[in-house]
């Protein structure tokens, strides 16, 4: 059974194939296989889920919350200069099928000014037709060097400059210059997409055959299928590329044109990977948007935008925008008592104390594990320093839980809801959290520093020298002596074969 995919029929499915239910999971399924369903007639369809459909949706969402502005994805400008301009100057994380190095080195190089240029980078960047990259990005920038092998070739790849991009192309190239009718040139593209060699090898001499009698050379057919080689099995198809590219440029189009609400969009889609977020941050950086930690007023469960104003009636062209953590990132903290939070702050606006809120929350969650993570990540810092509230962690509970047994009695004796006003907590005296104590409890909670760096003592010496380890490998060759500098954030000891410890 495949995860995704999918029968489609005119009528009721159980009148072209025998169907039974997953013994796994109790859907309906069919009892033929992929190979016999085509027999029947049906074909299965594979619906593959893209994320970043969802990231837009989400950013979409966010633009409207704060600007009133309705976005139709589908009918944004595909000249936008802005979109080809970032993408030209290499802005490239976070996007769809363009960002990494290798691609964004290539893109930097093209200066995307077209969606057909996007296409085809997407079509290109693959094993196989990715050697053809260069020749591209030459073809583009200077007209003289566009040249056709044949000039009937020119009608079918007349936008990719002379260039075979797409599996298409190939199936285009059978037709115009070797005579197959479109059946023929089916054969010929699932030949190709299996890179069955039998199936190859007919192919080959059927295609020589076909080029020598419409009028061209047998060595001409041979330099064409040195051409074709590359991109059997990884030729992309034309629809696919657009497909994807259109997707990839909307994607840009919203960094862009509403980076603050996009990047908060993929922060949200990619809690839970800490590496991924710590490269998006590093990102937003880039692009001077401050990411805050987590705040007890300002933060929902995802990560949200900020303006001056919290994200009210903000000027569009006079934004002076953040994104602020989500109170779901935080871990030990839980949902439900992020949810009670934000629901108490929906119904009776911001909490004012640490006493005010001891007094409204009365969630069965708020115990020593949430407190604490609410406390070491920040969210309580504009009532007080984190050392202080730690030491006073077990007092503050036992208010809580007091006052709640209070009001619960006060209920039930007098059979109204009238709540009684407790005493104002009174915080006992305690030292301050140290900067690298707030450091380490970021790290341990929100999986990175946020309020500051380990190595910031060390900023100016290692900002020298830009080394980012990830790259190392993409862009220095082997037998390169290089220095880095990092932290240590884990050791362990293993016995070796030889019974020493490593």
């Amino acid at each position: 059974v495949h995860a995704a995919g999918v029968v489609i029929a005119p009528k009721p499915i159980y009148e072209y194939t025998p169907t039974q239910f997953d013994p796994k999971g109790g859907k309906i399924i069919t009892q033929y296989d992929m190979y016999s369903i085509e027999e029947a007639g049906l074909l299965k369809f594979d619906f593959l889920g893209i994320r970043n459909l969802a990231i837009l949706a989400d950013a979409i969402g966010l633009v409207k919350k704060f600007y009133k502005i309705d976005i139709d994805i589908e009918k944004i400008p595909l000249d936008d200069k802005k979109t080809f301009t970032m993408l030209a100057n290499g802005q490239t994380e976070g996007l769809f099928q363009l960002n990494g190095s290798g691609m964004t080195r290539y893109l930097k190089e093209l200066k995307p000014t077209s969606i057909h240029d996007i296409n085809a980078m997407v079509a290109l960047y693959r094993p196989g037709p990715m050697e053809s990259i260069p020749e591209y990005i030459k073809r583009k920038h200077n007209n003289k060097l566009i040249k056709y092998l044949d000039p009937r070739m020119k009608k079918y790849l007349g936008d990719s400059y002379g260039l075979i991009v797409y599996q298409d192309d190939l199936l285009l190239s059978a037709i115009e210059l070797a005579g197959y009718n479109w059946e023929e040139a089916d054969k010929f593209r699932k030949a190709v997409g299996k890179k069955i060699p039998a199936e190859m090898a007919a192919q080959r001499e059927k295609l020589t055959k076909g080029i020598i009698a419409n009028g061209q050379t047998p060595e001409f057919a041979e330099k064409l299928w040195k051409i074709f080689e590359p991109f059997q099995a990884y030729g992309f198809g034309k629809a696919h590329a657009a497909s994807y590219g259109k997707v990839a440029y909307q994607t840009a189009y919203m960094k862009a044109n509403y980076p603050v609400e996009y990047m908060a969009a993929i922060l949200t889609a990619e809690s839970g990977d800490v590496e991924k977020i710590a490269e998006i941050i590093e990102e937003c950086k880039h692009m001077k948007i401050p990411v805050l930690p987590p705040h007890i007023n300002e933060s929902f469960g995802g990560f949200t935008c900020l303006s001056s104003k919290q994200g009210l009636n903000i000027d569009k062209e006079n934004k002076s925008e953040k994104i602020r953590f989500g109170l779901y990132t935080i871990k030990n903290l839980g949902t439900d008592i992020s949810d009670a939070i934000i629901a108490e702050r929906k119904l009776n606006g911001k909490f004012k104390s640490i006493t005010n809120f001891l007094d409204r929350i009365k969630h069965k969650n708020l115990n020593k594990k949430s407190l604490e993570a609410l406390i070491k990540s920040g969210c309580m810092d504009d009532w007080g320093d984190r050392g202080v509230f730690l030491a006073n962690e077990e007092a503050m509970l036992e208010y809580n839980h007091e006052g709640n047994k209070q009001n619960e009695n006060q209920i039930s004796l007098f059979g109204g809801s009238t709540e009684i006003k407790a005493p104002e907590f009174k915080l006992q005296d305690a030292k301050n959290a140290l900067p690298a104590e707030k450091l380490l409890w970021e790290k341990e909670l929100l999986g990175l520093y946020i309020s500051g760096h380990p190595l910031d003592r060390l900023r100016s010496k290692l900002e020298k020298r830009d080394v980012n380890i990830k790259k190392i490998k993409e862009e220095l060759g082997n037998g390169m002596p290089i220095t880095i500098a990092g932290i240590i954030e884990s050791c362990r000891q293993v016995v070796t074969k030889n019974n020493e410890r490593m």
